[in-house]
């Protein structure tokens, strides 16, 4: 029999199981349980929001089980990308040159693994990384709930931590205080809440996972290619890639 992962998202125990006796016990008589078994740990781990927030857990599993941080955000491969089952599959990138200093924002948008869409835009003279990275998966969130709108199975993969975790993970704690944190000021915070408005929509419906840059990744690259198209086109509007989808010849362009 094939090996399998369950995931449990409400139950006694909530996070990512290798055998179902131990996965029974957390829904077994528990009210509302919610639950699903995935043929391969990656599918489970983007199931359960791209960051493994609790163990894999398995009957009599010891220290040597493997575990996650809270706070840890998954980076996947190409070859898991590849594997996750989506219709739709949106890269973002953000480039600053300087940081701060001339910022822009680029995604790429895939569907059924053929690239279909490149956008870019958002440039500002006087921006940050962290801002054209967040402007763009910004953009992947919009592009995001049009599609599910339409049935369709979306994951966006973006190469920035801070941006994930901002929306996905800090802003959670920063909105029951009052939008306020510990050390100071929280940096776009604006943007930041749009933004986690936006996802608190679309959570239980898409994924939201993180890929490295510059790794031969070609729905990142294409990305990056974009954002700094953005710059030097100075487009400050968000718009579709009028040329032909030319992947070799948009990865000749500059990188960021």
């Amino acid at each position: 029999m094939a090996k399998k992962y369950y995931v449990v998202w409400q139950g006694r125990e909530t996070g990512i199981f290798s055998d179902w006796a131990t996965c029974k016990k957390q829904i077994d008589k528990f009210a509302g349980a919610r639950y699903k078994s995935f043929a391969s740990l990656a599918e489970a781990e983007a199931a359960f929001g791209g960051r493994a927030s609790s163990a894999i857990k398995a009957a009599g599993a010891g220290p040597a089980a493997k575990r996650y941080s809270a706070q840890t955000v998954k980076t996947y491969t190409a070859a898991e990308i590849d594997k996750l089952a989506a219709e739709v599959k949106i890269f973002t990138d953000g480039g600053c040159e300087p940081n701060p200093g001339k910022a822009g924002s680029g995604l790429a948008l895939y569907r059924d693994k053929q690239l279909a869409e490149l956008w870019y835009g958002l440039y500002n003279p006087m921006g940050t990384n962290n801002t054209a990275e967040l402007n763009a998966f910004n953009q992947a969130l919009i592009m995001a709930a049009q599609e599910v709108a339409l049935g369709q199975r979306v994951v966006i993969f973006c190469d920035s931590k801070y941006s994930i975790q901002c929306v996905t993970q800090w802003a959670v704690a920063w909105q029951k205080k009052g939008w306020k944190k510990a050390g100071g000021e929280i940096k776009n915070l604006v943007l930041i809440q749009e933004m986690f408005e936006r996802y608190q929509a679309l959570k239980d419906k898409i994924q939201v996972l993180h890929v490295n840059g510059h790794v031969g990744v070609e729905g990142n690259e294409l990305a990056d290619r974009m954002s700094i198209h953005a710059i030097a086109e100075k487009q400050t509007g968000f718009k579709a890639y009028p040329q032909a989808l030319n992947i070799q010849a948009i990865l000749a362009l500059r990188a960021g």
